[in-house]
């Protein structure tokens, strides 16, 4: 039976064509184009994969474009229909500490790791 509510964190890399390019955990505008996002957050996903999952916040922190990255990444637990529906349906996808690949949203560009 699949979880009505679940814990995920992520980091989020925004691009001129997101819904608000600018990053607001570091107040500052963003200017990288789609391409440009999608390949920092592959960079970023392969450092974790290599380091290990154990490193996900610190990569969150320094790189992740959302209010988000002050707490390590963590959006908490949510239930369906509250994240932005490519988001939610790549979340629920995963198992508990699975690693996604990139996801694509109105927000940017994401890496979600599943914690519960």
């Amino acid at each position: 039976m699949e979880s009505t509510t679940i814990v995920c964190a992520h980091i989020l890399q925004k691009h001129t064509l997101s819904r608000n390019p600018f990053d607001s955990f570091r107040n500052k505008k963003i200017t990288r184009s789609q391409e440009e996002a999608l390949k920092n957050i592959e960079d970023i996903r392969n450092l974790i994969v290599e380091e290990g999952l154990h490193r996900f916040g610190d990569y969150a922190l320094e790189y992740s474009e959302c209010r988000s990255a002050g707490n390590s990444g963590s959006l908490g637990e949510f239930g369906r229909g509250e994240m932005q529906k490519e988001f939610e349906d790549v979340a629920f996808s995963l198992e508990v500490n699975e690693l996604s690949l990139p996801v694509s949203s109105d927000s940017g560009i994401h890496i979600i790791l599943r914690l519960a």
